[in-house]
């Protein structure tokens, strides 16, 4: 199969070729969260977006969070979940919503939904690393729901490419995706995902974290997201997004995380439920 016409090094060079950061997104991302003006204005801007509302708003009431009473408000899903992962979970669906349009034969909707998976299932891996090793939950967060964004920056860019990518990840199941990837295009999802990250200004970490996610091992140990998102896919296999992937574990996926192998079984079994309850989240907004 031939590349595609597109030269996608040249394409990512041009910044306007690449998806503008959503405005919402972009003023999130400037709130330090660090004074009361910084949280008024987190509210007011989450509160101005009907559908980020109602998705903060329907995630507080989720068994995710486990709200004892009802939330109706973003103030009150704020005061239950914190203001640093309602700001986290508020600017990855900014970004979702706004990289997810023209997206031709991508399932935007299952994309969403292993998105959102990801990000909790690596909450969940996070909760077992030592203290001094664990990154915090905001980024974290932010970094399981932008792992894959490059598949929507390919449609963005070449939506003939990406529509092929996606019809061979169907038709081929027995193929890993990335495998098909390159077969398609000269810059992978995770290539094409970093540089929409550093175009926008992310942190080094979301940067190298969605670069690095299917090449944990080239990531630096100092940063661990790539680690913990690579794990978390292992261990969900094409979670709610038909991407197939190298499913090997080894015990040094888990020491690299400063986690015991020993607790492989129990930290699945965490992992698993925090993602079918992200799934049935993310599937009430399809």
């Amino acid at each position: 199969m031939s590349k595609s016409n597109i030269d996608l090094k040249q394409a990512v060079k041009k910044l306007d070729s690449l998806p503008a950061m959503p405005v919402i997104a972009q003023k999130l991302l400037a709130l330090k969260l660090d004074n009361d003006e910084d949280e008024n204005k987190m509210l007011v801007l989450i509160g101005q977006d009907p559908l980020i509302s109602a998705k903060v708003i329907g995630l507080a009431n989720s068994p995710l969070v486990g709200a004892s009473r009802k939330i109706n408000t973003v103030k009150d899903a704020a005061m239950l979940m914190g203001l640093k992962r309602v700001h986290s979970v508020a600017t990855g669906l900014a970004i979702m919503a706004t990289t997810s349009k023209s997206a031709g034969r991508l399932n935007v909707q299952a994309l969403w939904e292993h998105n959102m998976g990801i990000a909790f299932a690596m909450l969940a891996i996070t909760r077992a690393m030592p203290a001094k090793m664990r990154p915090d939950d905001d980024l974290t967060f932010l970094a399981g729901m932008l792992h894959d964004v490059g598949y929507s920056v390919l449609a963005h860019l070449d939506i003939e490419s990406s529509d092929e990518l996606q019809v061979r990840m169907l038709t081929e199941p027995d193929h890993l995706a990335l495998s098909i990837e390159r077969e398609i295009v000269e810059l992978t999802h995770d290539e094409l995902g970093a540089e929409l990250a550093r175009h926008w200004n992310l942190t080094e970490e979301i940067v190298s974290a969605i670069r690095f996610h299917h090449e944990a091992q080239k990531s630096d140990p100092a940063q661990p997201l790539a680690r913990i998102i690579n794990l978390a896919e292992k261990l969900l296999p094409s979670f709610g997004f038909n991407e197939l992937i190298d499913t090997t574990v080894t015990p040094e996926d888990w020491l690299a995380l400063g986690i015991d192998p020993e607790r492989a079984e129990e930290i699945n079994a965490q992992v698993a439920e925090q993602a079918d309850q992200a799934s049935q989240f993310a599937s009430s907004f399809s």
